[in-house]
């Protein structure tokens, strides 16, 4: 068996002079740097005392062969020990990190010869540390080419006259003999795919992080340098902190006048004035989404064999490959940021009733609709209307199905293939009768409604078909589902739990459950109390013939006919009480299935 790996030694120097002169990359420089200023300090320390600091993984990216015919070495790229050579960058060769305001800053660390608790003696610089001639403030002027030991230790005991010179020297040595600690490598070959790399990764990292294709694809983004790859990874990281954090577009615009100058600037500038949080991307969803749109796989380890070149048919790696993948990936997340698609796309989820992120439990399924749109978009005989439609009955019909749920990345491979094959109406109604049976209606999707969970995707597209409606909360004629659900609204017992306990139905997972539920305004729950339906209900009727009202809002009884059947709440819930709680669920199942149903096929 070939070796997958060798164990190698880097001293601190002969590291950072490799990272100087970029024959070793580290992807996550252009991030910010997570370590708080005492893991740096701590680091240093554990270097100075001689102490294991954790072996470096470094894999080495294949050979590739060039237009005129040669190869190119392949880069090395860093995938561990990203913050351990960050820290190393900023506190020994003095270079700028960028902190989570993506602001630049060097992190110094002082050191104190005299004092002799050895814990004590390295700290985060302070201005006591500037102010005081024992401390030395900053360490990285000692690693500095033109640093004289000799200088600095005349002048460091002039300062100090009562210190011990021999001391001191031994320790100010003590502590330049950093730059030749040895810091172990494991040097994985080109080879390897990306289940192996991964694996090697989760058994010596002692986190326990395990990587996915997205941090692969990002860490090779961020380390080319030749086809714009630094500049993409900071549109995608951009893009989605802004999408969180609309007033970081002025740390941008103030501190990264590359970036500024950019295609990708006027392409994330609209995001200054966004709050909507419908649908806030990850890096990995941007990889996606873009990786889908532009070359119709479903599978981010092929993003990642094309980043470097790979050709699937004889199994090299080809200069113009990698090319083609950056400029292709370059368009993906153009259109991907483009605010028409964005904002039309995130239009046709909230119309279709998902109008709060409390609706959405599946990024993966926003996901495939997104590429979906953008598919679709750029298809002449699709109006936009049309296209509208066409996302919401997908988005629906994923969730209803759990399509993305089991393996998704398989699953959206094979659907990409089905649309360009046969079109995307053609591949609907193929899906809707597949999935979308009267079995499933009458049966499967009533079944999958007997659940506590109130984040249940069926749970949750009811909620939306209510929206989608214009329904308004049960017994009130005035507040609707969706103020109550955007605002501060939230789910109460129809049969109140009290009631239910004292009933002798005290497990939690039957009083709660989800055919249980409904939206109610705060007046109308206080009014309900702990009273058994056929009580509060038999009120509500009552009041419709004149008597004073005392529960909800409603004084007509064909208003009240129609807000049970928008809440999906069965006509004679006005004789029910506890023996009929059992029934009362399976009937209330039953009238959300087919609420569902109709709301699937009214989009």
């Amino acid at each position: 068996m070939a070796d997958k790996y060798s164990v190698t030694q880097y001293s601190v120097s002969t590291l950072l002079g490799y990272i100087e002169a970029g024959d070793i990359a580290i992807p996550e420089i252009q991030r910010p740097f997570v370590w708080k200023g005492r893991q740096v300090r701590d680091l240093i320390d554990s270097l100075y005392h001689g102490y294991p600091t954790g072996y470096l993984i470094i894999w080495q990216n294949p050979d590739v062969r060039l237009k005129n015919g040669d190869n190119a070495v392949g880069k090395k790229v860093l995938i561990d020990g990203q913050q351990r050579v960050t820290a190393l960058m900023t506190a020994v060769a003095g270079h700028a990190i960028l902190t989570e305001d993506y602001e630049e800053k060097v992190v110094r660390i002082a050191f104190n010869p005299l004092i002799d608790e050895e814990s004590e003696r390295f700290a985060v610089q302070t201005p006591v540390h500037l102010n005081s001639k024992e401390w030395i403030a900053d360490i990285s002027e000692l690693f500095k080419p033109e640093f004289s030991q000799m200088r600095f230790l005349i002048k460091y005991l002039q300062d100090n006259p009562g210190a011990n010179a021999e001391r001191v020297e031994k320790r100010v040595l003590q502590l330049i003999g950093i730059k030749n600690c040895q810091l172990g490598a494991i040097m994985l070959v080109p080879d390897l795919d990306l289940n192996e790399v991964t694996e090697i990764f989760v058994r010596i990292n002692s986190q326990g992080k395990r990587l996915n294709e997205a941090d692969f694809a990002m860490s090779k983004i961020a380390a080319d340098e030749k086809y714009g790859g630094h500049l993409l990874r900071k549109a995608i990281d951009y893009f989605c902190h802004l999408s969180i954090e609309p007033a970081f577009y002025q740390k941008i615009s103030t501190h990264d006048a590359e970036f500024m100058a950019s295609d990708y600037a006027s392409k994330v500038s609209w995001l200054k004035d966004d709050t909507d949080a419908i649908y806030d991307p990850s890096y990995s969803d941007m990889l996606r989404v873009s990786f889908m749109h532009q070359f119709r796989r479903g599978k981010l380890g092929d993003l990642v064999s094309l980043l470097s070149g790979r050709d699937f048919k004889d199994r090299t790696f080809k200069e113009e490959i990698a090319e083609d993948c950056f400029k292709k990936m370059r368009i993906g997340v153009l259109n991907f940021m483009n605010e028409y698609n964005f904002k039309q796309f995130v239009l046709a989820i909230r119309s279709a009733g998902f109008i709060a992120t409390r609706l959405l439990n599946s990024q993966i399924t926003l996901d495939f609709a997104y590429t979906l749109y953008l598919l679709l978009h750029e298809r002449s005989e699709i109006s936009s209307a049309q296209l509208k439609n066409c996302i919401q009955k997908w988005f629906v019909l994923s969730t209803l199905t759990g399509r993305y749920i089991g393996s998704p990345e398989s699953q959206m491979d094979k659907d990409l293939r089905g649309i360009e094959e046969k079109g995307f109406f053609v591949f609907l109604k193929e899906n809707e009768e597949a999935s979308l049976s009267e079995g499933f209606w009458d049966i499967r999707l009533v079944q999958s409604l007997e659940t506590s969970s109130i984040s249940s995707p069926y749970f949750l597209t009811y909620l939306a078909a209510q929206i989608f409606n214009g329904d308004k909360s049960l017994l009130s004629n005035s507040t609707r589902v969706s103020d109550l659900i955007v605002v501060s609204g939230d789910v109460h017992h129809i049969f109140p739990k009290e009631y239910l306990k004292k009933s002798g139905i005290k497990d939690k997972a039957l009083y709660n459950q989800v055919a249980n539920y409904a939206y109610l305004d705060t007046n109308v729950n206080i009014s309900i109390g702990d009273r058994a339906p056929h009580d509060y209900f038999g009120e509500a009727f009552a009041q419709c013939g004149g008597v004073e009202r005392r529960v909800g809002t409603i004084l007509d009884s064909e208003e009240l006919l129609n807000n049970l059947r928008a809440n999906a709440i069965p006509e004679d819930i006005c004789t029910m009480s506890a023996e009929n709680y059992f029934s009362f669920l399976h009937q209330r199942r039953v009238l959300m299935a087919q609420k569902i149903k109709s709301y699937y096929y009214g989009l």
